[in-house]
């Protein structure tokens, strides 16, 4: 029997599974707002003029703009959802303190509504109720866990982080190439960008590189060229 018939691949269970896949997503986004938002700013000024020093005044402000904005959205979405969960907890804490009796008598019934029957259901909220109460109950009915709420400082520089490592590559693309040359060069950096950081975030998660990437180079292509277009219109028609 093959080493790989003796051990098939399994599916991840790991309890931070969930922890993972949001700063999966933080990551993610952070990059790709970096990059997006960054060679949008940069190529829609190079649409106006050729003058290097609004492009590299523009995609300054835009880096650090869009990581403070990044890092201050998170902060505030992270926050929220963590003071909901440790109210959640609190709550649930108050209730077996209370109630015991009727919180072991909920936990078997939720057991029992996934196909245990009467007796399996109160054997196992006995046992789990006996070993951590409030874990089981958490994880039961809310399906949180005490010692994996997020941090929103954690989640703030992250998502701050990975914005700036997004913004790096066109702002310098844009800046240090000469002006024959900037645009297209920037739009090409971009999309390699843009394909990496959906493979990577793909790989990551477990899902297909291939769409991954091409969501992520179509919506950069388009706000690259949405602003390109504005920025020449603008240049041309001499309003700026």
């Amino acid at each position: 029997m093959t080493e790989t018939m003796q051990h098939p691949a399994r599916e991840p269970h790991d309890s931070s599974i969930a922890a993972r896949l949001n700063w999966l997503r933080a990551g993610v986004l952070g990059a790709n707002d970096g990059i997006v938002s960054v060679a949008a700013t940069v190529v829609g000024v190079a649409g106006v003029t050729n003058d290097l020093t609004p492009i590299l005044i523009a995609g300054t402000a835009a880096v650090v703009g869009g990581a403070v904005s990044m890092a201050l959205g998170e902060y505030v979405s992270v926050s929220s959802q963590s003071d909901s969960q440790r109210a959640l907890i609190e709550l649930e804490r108050r209730e077996l303190a209370e109630d015991p009796e009727g919180e072991l008598a909920e936990l078997a019934e939720i057991y029992q509504a996934k196909g245990m029957s009467e007796a399996t259901a109160r054997q196992v909220a006995v046992e789990l109720t006996e070993h951590d109460a409030l874990k089981a109950h958490l994880s039961a009915e809310l399906n949180i866990d005490e010692e994996e709420v997020a941090s929103p400082w954690h989640a703030a520089l992250a998502s701050a982080v990975a914005f700036t490592v997004g913004a790096i590559l066109p702002l310098l693309t844009a800046v240090l190439l000469p002006a024959s040359i900037r645009i297209p060069f920037t739009f090409v950096a971009v999309i390699l960008a843009l394909a990496l950081t959906g493979a990577i975030s793909a790989r990551v998660g477990g899902s297909s590189k291939r769409k991954a990437s091409i969501r992520l180079v179509i919506g950069g292509a388009l706000a690259m060229a949405f602003t390109y277009a504005v920025g020449l219109l603008l240049g041309t028609t001499g309003i700026v």
